[in-house]
């Protein structure tokens, strides 16, 4: 059943309940306050007759009523004034059963010439009573007066049920009437507000339907900052993720694929030309190796730069940035002989990766041992300024052309002023970018053709903390 429809269910069920709750609690209350009020009328009247025998008298002549069947036709044709369904009966049923009647009231239905009818009610060994009729329900009181020698004379008032519940009814069928359009209305109400609220999220699913392993670029409109935009926000940010994760995926295969053929084949095609010589079997063996010690360090950097894009990558934890400049100082003199100069320390606390850090300028520091000769000078140092702590490796090598300073951080990239090692797999730089970025920072180089050039990291401190906070949790 879809979602739509169970939302509607659930409101309208509810809805339906508590109109029926008020429907019947209504009726129940209305029936009750025109059965007291029948009962008060009962008892009012039964009461007024009791009080007009006791005087006697005719209120026109003022002269004493001795024929109790005459004292209650007095009664009713000098006190009584019937409401709507009310009725009001002056009974004599003779010895031989004739039954005399005097009514005062307008009727439902003639009640006075049923002799059957009046003959059960006065006969009834009760003073109250309720008696069917072709109109409903008849309510009676009666008051017998003692008996004559004309027979048994009654005084009886009635109500007919039905017709004085008739109001209370009239009002109850205007409130179901009420009742039905109220839930119809909220029927279509509810259909179009479920639909409005499930929009965003058959969007989503419509969305994922749609995405394939070779389109994740489809994203979803966020409007608002409900619930549903909260969702809708995280299902793009899941995309963002899969999408980045298929791209890396991708990437990895592509460049394995592309910089493990030519190492592959080298190989292949040696053993395949191999000899029987000593001398020629050895040499083939070295060059395989060097071969195979190439892949395995291309596949090396291939992992560390697919493991960049994950959020284990960094361990950020605070560290000394003397401390960590001293290390790093003390780890790239031993790459070559050069002139290690170590022009700038920085002073201070910070969160970061150390191990990724070191990392990043040992690459920086090997790229420029690559491109300087024994006894040149290389200068490293760090500094703090503002919010930014940088690093940095100058060296004075061959520089690089304007044009080649973006490219150079590129996978597998190799230009052509000599500034990159052709003997490696042009990852060293990209891997270098990686750190800087999962970081939250950039990588910088400042360099002129045959001026040598400077390289360096750039790291906001707001947003290293940040990350070391979110990495944490």
């Amino acid at each position: 059943m879809p979602a739509r429809v169970r939302i509607m269910g659930w409101l309208l069920g509810l809805m339906l309940l508590a109109l029926t709750v008020v429907a019947v609690g209504g009726w129940r209350l209305l029936v009750s306050d025109v059965d007291d009020r029948i009962n008060r009328g009962l008892e009012q009247e039964a009461k007024e007759f009791v009080d007009f025998v006791q005087v006697g008298r005719d209120p026109k002549t003022g002269q004493p009523v001795a024929d109790a069947y005459g004292l209650i036709k007095a009664h009713l044709h000098n006190n009584q004034y019937p409401e709507p369904n009310e009725i009001h009966l002056a009974v004599l049923v003779e010895a031989n059963g004739t039954v005399h009647v005097t009514r005062q009231g307008v009727q439902p239905v003639e009640v006075s010439g049923d002799k059957e009818l009046i003959r059960r009610i006065v006969s009834a060994p009760e003073s109250y009573g309720t008696t069917p009729t072709a109109a409903g329900d008849l309510r009676w009181a009666k008051v017998p007066l003692k008996a004559t020698g004309q027979g048994q004379p009654s005084f009886v008032t009635a109500f007919f049920v039905t017709g004085m519940r008739a109001s209370a009814d009239q009002a109850i069928r205007l409130l179901l009437l009420v009742s039905l359009i109220g839930f119809l209305l909220a029927a279509g109400v509810s259909w179009v507000v479920a639909g409005r609220i499930l929009a965003p999220i058959r969007t989503v699913r419509q969305a994922a339907a749609e995405i394939t392993e070779r389109d994740l670029t489809r994203r979803i409109p966020v409007h608002g900052k409900d619930d549903i935009a909260a969702l809708a926000e995280q299902f793009n940010l899941m995309l963002d993720r899969l999408e980045q994760a298929f791209r890396t995926q991708r990437q990895f295969l592509d460049d394995a694929s592309h910089e493990l053929r030519t190492p592959i084949t080298i190989v292949s095609g040696h053993l395949e030309l191999m000899g029987d010589d000593p001398a020629e079997r050895a040499e083939v063996v070295r060059l395989c190796t060097d071969e195979l010690d190439r892949m395995n360090r291309i596949v090396q950097d291939l992992l560390l730069l697919a493991k960049a894009e994950r959020p284990d990558f960094l361990r950020p934890a605070p560290v000394s940035l003397p401390e960590l400049t001293s290390d790093i100082d003390a780890k790239v003199r031993a790459l070559a002989p050069r002139r290690w100069v170590l022009e700038s320390m920085a002073e201070g606390e910070v969160v970061l990766d150390a191990q990724r850090v070191t990392q990043a300028m040992v690459q920086l520091a090997q790229n420029a041992v690559q491109h300087t000769g024994a006894g040149e000078e290389i200068r490293l140092g760090s500094a703090v300024h503002g919010e930014n702590v940088s690093f940095w490796v100058t060296d004075r090598g061959p520089g690089i052309a304007e044009a080649e300073r973006q490219a150079i951080f590129d996978r597998f990239s190799r230009g052509s002023s000599g500034r990159v090692d052709r003997s490696g797999a042009g990852l060293g730089l990209a891997i270098v970018k990686a750190i800087a970025q999962a970081h939250h920072g950039v990588v910088q180089v400042v360099s002129e053709p045959g001026a040598g050039a400077t390289f360096g990291i750039e790291l906001p401190l707001v947003a290293v903390v940040e990350e070391a906070s979110w990495a944490g949790s």
